[in-house]
């Protein structure tokens, strides 16, 4: 629906988020992730860098636990009344000369933006880094009606050029080296503009040379600009965007047309409450005390800058995560990733086998309850996490992520209660009723001690093996899975009950 105009019909286009879709699960997608040993040593040197230079930088500011608590009080108020801050948000850029559009899901979206593209004339577009455009498969949208989307970030830059989707929501690339990065540059650019220099070396400063030159052409030649947004303030309709390239201040000025797809979350009361997150986000992301480029707008301004400026407000399931008053909580994000900084999961699966634009410990809870868990790939999501915690520790907004990944976990096996139990279904059942009754236990627990002794015995046997060692080997069946990648710990040589009477002389 727009403010100024009627909505435009929503087509169905193909895009990421089917692809991904037809992905399979998380364990099975992280198994071919682990295999690539290149990859593996880039994400977890990039991510060590990363992390240590965050905690120096968070370490600066003595307040930081305050800084948190503040953000996420603010996050989770303006969520609660979320539908008066959005009716002030339309409001305010209406009166500062922009148009509104809402979009209720990925293909209303597409189609109101290719639609003010189209009417512009233009065959091509500009593109400051978004998330949420990439959630709702724009440029794939973009691509189906004749219109090219050029990414302007660099390491967007690289995943396009390279026919490749981000693994990470601050550096898209960081699975890709720099030879990695000037073969691409050298193999795709001259196919999409200006060539890469024939005698170009993985030097940083090289690759960043050649990238500029490709990307200038573009800036003076495009028309229309698509951003997104870090966050928007509802008291006065001001949108703003954070990045350390200048890429975007170049997407936010030269064209004549700008438009702006932003998720209904990103809305904030008021400038004061900016000022909070101006401070954690660039520590939190970049580990920088303020990043290079903050750039803000209000609408149109005349004779500088876009005169032809559209705001898309997109829900695509946003709304369906506000009715859990557990899983709202996600939507405090603000994609500063450092969740995906310090998770041992992350750092060895990388962000491709999360099958969504939002990988690591936030893509596990916000992507399934984006989508829903119809797919065995979403299924899995809320189970490809160790619920080690660090990534709460890390989340500028108090994210509770392991809480919320074991809620989803609860979800998803509510969600498949019915039909015939599987294996593991079995396996609790089972459980449940040796634990059921202290007679039960104490047979099952003088079952396992009889399998202890008869292993112990005999030539060749255990007699020598401590209780805190393990054993070597595998177990059949479905526990196979489990041992394949852990050994089976050793049986002990009594149970607690014959230990208490042993040091007791009581039977316990």
């Amino acid at each position: 629906m727009s403010s100024k105009a009627s909505a435009a019909s929503a087509n169905p286009v193909g895009t990421t988020t089917e692809f991904f879709l037809g992905m399979p699960a998380f364990p099975q997608a992280a198994q071919h992730e682990l295999g690539l040993d290149q990859q593996r040593r880039n994400l977890r040197h990039a991510t060590r860098t990363i992390r240590a230079k965050r905690a120096a930088a968070v370490a600066e500011v003595p307040q930081w636990e305050r800084l948190r608590r503040r953000a996420a009080a603010i996050k989770d108020d303006t969520l609660a009344h979320l539908d008066d801050y959005l009716v002030q948000l339309e409001a305010s850029l209406i009166a500062a000369g922009a148009t509104v559009h809402w979009a209720r899901d990925a293909g209303e979206a597409n189609a109101i933006v290719t639609r003010l593209v189209q009417a512009t004339g233009s065959d091509e577009v500009v593109k400051v880094k978004s998330m949420a455009t990439q959630e709702i498969g724009l440029n794939e949208a973009l691509e189906a009606a004749g219109i090219h989307a050029w990414e302007t970030d660099l390491a967007e830059l690289i995943v396009q050029l390279g026919d490749d989707w981000p693994s990470h929501i601050l550096v898209p690339a960081i699975h890709k080296g720099r030879s990695e990065i000037r073969d691409i540059f050298t193999a795709r650019m001259a196919q999409a503009g200006r060539p890469a220099p024939a005698d170009l070396t993985d030097d940083p400063a090289a690759l960043a040379e050649a990238a500029r030159l490709h990307l200038r052409e573009k800036f003076l030649r495009a028309r229309v600009a698509i951003s997104g947004a870090n966050f928007a303030l509802a008291d006065t309709g001001t949108l703003v965007v954070l990045e350390s390239e200048g890429n975007g201040r170049m997407c936010l000025t030269l064209p004549e047309t700008l438009i702006s797809v932003v998720g209904i979350e990103k809305v904030l009361p008021t400038w004061g409450d900016l000022d909070v997150f101006l401070q954690l986000l660039p520590r939190s992301s970049t580990a920088e005390r303020m990043n290079p480029y903050t750039s803000m707008w209000t609408g149109v301004s005349e004779g500088d800058g876009p005169q032809d400026v559209h705001v898309v407000l997109v829900d695509n399931g946003r709304t369906h995560v506000l009715e859990d008053a557990v899983g709202r909580e996600a939507l405090r994000c603000i994609r500063c990733s450092a969740c995906l900084n310090v998770c041992p999961v992350y750092e060895r699966a990388g962000g491709h086998a999360y099958g969504s634009v939002y990988p690591g410990p936030i893509g596990a809870v916000l992507t399934p309850q984006l989508r829903g868990t119809a797919s065995k790939l979403d299924q899995s999501l809320p189970y490809a996490s160790s619920l080690c915690g660090a990534c709460f520790d890390a989340c500028p907004v108090r994210i509770d992520i392991p809480t919320l990944l074991v809620h989803l976990r609860t979800q998803v096996v509510d969600e498949h209660r019915s039909g015939l139990p599987d294996v593991q279904a079995l396996a609790m059942r089972g459980t449940e009723w040796v634990l059921g009754k202290p007679g039960r236990l104490k047979l099952a627990q003088q079952g396992v001690t009889a399998a202890a002794r008869a292993l112990r015995s005999g030539k060749g046997g255990l007699a020598d093996v401590r209780t805190d060692y393990t054993l070597p080997g595998w177990l059949p069946g479905p526990a196979g899975a489990w041992t394949a990648a852990r050994n089976v710990p050793a049986p002990p040589r009594e149970t607690f009950r014959q230990w208490w009477a042993r040091t007791h002389g009581a039977q316990a």
